[in-house]
């Protein structure tokens, strides 16, 4: 008869959070390492004395030792400095020791220094020192289609040990896989370039894309106990095969952004020329002679080469 198994749901993530763990001062346990050496030295010295005789005052042959004494010194030391010994491990500034417990997790020492643990208890040294890490150039296409080369500097550090050390594989690898992710994903919400400014570019707005990198990343790697100080693009441009047909593009754009601001001011000019010139009476002009006037300083404003200008020596109207 075949049993039939129900299969349950997706199991969830132990998740681990980091906690100070129960440890000693290494100097302190080194002292006492030195009086289990100073023991063992102590009943030596009375086994060996246990070896040779003495004459006490009725002349007769006495031990010099006790050999009790002697093997009770000697097996507690030998008991103490076995023990005492394994348990020592260094710790430099910025760096942490997960403590273990036949594989479960007991605590994380952040003291620096030398110092101590039962020895049945064992260490997983990890840095929570500062990391700065540069991703590869990657080709992606930002939100308009285009293909982009980037790459980005990201600071980041290790904030909580256990879920470091216990809830990913691998957390160097993890980072580096995720930042590559975020950068991706960071590229197809903007686009390159905007050449009338009126949305956020990857090119024009490196602030606001720097804080949206540094968000996404955030959310991306803090469920491994990593917080990312700064985030920055390194590297942006177009990719090769379009870089020349985007700088043709990009320079017809900004000569077409160049001439209407251009056309913009000689028309105000213009206006404020004829205004001027109708309030203080200077001269009065119909529509044709209103109309050459404004050709004119079209001309003159904005053409590209000096005007060359010609004296009209007969009346207004010739």
């Amino acid at each position: 008869m075949m049993s039939t198994v129900e299969q349950a749901g997706p199991v969830a993530l132990s998740r681990s959070r980091e906690r100070p763990a129960m440890t000693s001062n290494g100097y302190v346990m080194l002292l006492a390492g030195l009086v289990a050496i100073a023991a063992i030295v102590f009943g030596l010295i009375e086994l060996i004395a246990t070896g040779g005789e003495q004459i006490d005052l009725a002349g007769e042959a006495v031990s010099g030792g006790n050999i009790g004494l002697g093997i009770t010194f000697v097996v507690a030391g030998a008991i103490a400095f076995g023990l005492i010994c394994p348990g020592f491990y260094l710790l430099q500034p910025n760096q942490a020791a997960a403590i273990l417990l036949f594989g479960a997790y007991r605590g994380t020492d952040r003291n620096p220094g030398l110092r101590w643990v039962l020895p049945w208890l064992t260490r997983q040294k990890i840095s929570t020192r500062i990391h700065n890490l540069t991703s590869d150039r990657l080709k992606v296409n930002d939100q308009r289609g285009n293909p982009i080369e980037i790459a980005a500097n990201v600071v980041w550090r290790v904030t909580d040990t256990a879920q470091a050390l216990y809830d990913v594989d691998n957390y160097l690898e993890f980072v580096e896989i995720q930042i590559e992710s975020a950068v991706r994903a960071i590229a197809g919400k903007y686009p390159y370039d905007d050449i009338e400014h009126k949305e956020v570019t990857l090119r024009g707005d490196a602030e606001a894309v720097a804080e949206d990198l540094e968000r996404e990343l955030q959310e991306r790697v803090g469920r491994a106990g990593i917080t990312v100080d700064e985030a920055r693009l390194t590297h942006l441009a177009y990719a090769a095969e379009i870089a020349q047909a985007m700088l043709r593009r990009q320079q017809a754009e900004a000569v077409i952004a160049a001439r209407q601001k251009l056309v913009t001011g000689a028309v105000s000019m213009v206006e404020t020329a004829l205004q001027m010139l109708s309030e203080k009476q200077v001269v009065e002009l119909d529509d044709e002679r209103k109309a050459a006037m404004v050709s004119n300083l079209m001309v003159v404003l904005c053409g590209e080469r000096d005007t060359q200008p010609v004296v009209n020596a007969g009346s207004l109207y010739q």
